[in-house]
């Protein structure tokens, strides 16, 4: 009995110890797996740090509701940006809101240049330049963030799409002189810069631009149908 026992007892110890490796193994995967998670939340927290701090130094040059008050200025090391910068979000927008990608590229670089931080004599700001009031009612609590301000401009464009029944002049004329101006107009009013704007937008997207609501071309002086930034570069050449 002694030589049988000591003759099973190695392969019972090398069948326990094989036994052993799987679970040695799931508790080395586990403390990984707890390893990455942990540098996860790390990662987390110090972005969170990161925007705070940013937003704390906004809030310090330009007081809190700075993105929203029209009587303030934009932040400061602003400029236009490139396209494939923000590409994403405009993809992003315009397949949210059914809309044609190259009808927000068109408004964007009609309203703002692509300039993020553009505010308007009238106060309008940011990249689709939304109205403070607008920008409230969209809930856009930045409208200096580019994702906040397009994701809000394809919407009011949407919004003024469907109001005027897929009516792509009279959204764009709503878009830049206010609904209550098309509505009291029964379509395009003959604002020099609403038929400009309207124009050159409907232009860019290769479609037939209308002529104003009374039937007749603007009055005044002739409008610069150049966009922003085209007249920016212009001022640069020069």
């Amino acid at each position: 009995m002694p030589g049988i026992r000591s003759s099973w007892l190695p392969a019972v110890v090398a069948l326990a110890a094989s036994a052993s490796e799987p679970r040695a193994a799931e508790q080395a995967l586990a403390r990984s797996v707890a390893r990455q998670q942990e540098s996860i939340r790390a990662m987390e927290q110090a972005i969170a740090q990161q925007l705070a701090a940013v937003r704390r130094q906004r809030e310090s040059a330009l007081g809190p509701a700075a993105s929203l008050e029209p009587d303030r200025v934009a932040p400061q090391g602003c400029g236009p940006l490139a396209k494939p910068d923000i590409s994403p979000l405009v993809q992003q927008a315009a397949r949210r809101e059914r809309l044609e990608e190259a009808l927000l590229w068109a408004v964007i670089e009609r309203e703002s240049g692509f300039d993020p931080c553009a505010v308007s004599s009238r106060g309008a700001l940011g990249l689709m330049q939304l109205m403070p009031e607008t920008a409230r009612e969209l809930g856009v609590t930045d409208a200096f963030d580019p994702g906040e301000n397009i994701r809000a401009g394809a919407r009011y464009l949407r919004e003024l799409l469907d109001r005027y029944r897929g009516d792509l002049s009279r959204a764009l004329g709503a878009y830049n002189a206010g609904p209550s101006a098309v509505d009291a107009a029964g379509g395009v009013p003959s604002f020099p810069e609403t038929v400009a704007y309207v124009r050159w937008i409907l232009n860019q997207l290769g479609k037939k631009a209308p002529v104003a609501a009374e039937g007749k071309e603007p009055e005044g002086e002739t409008q610069n149908l150049a966009s922003p930034l085209e007249q920016r570069r212009v001022q640069e050449d020069n």
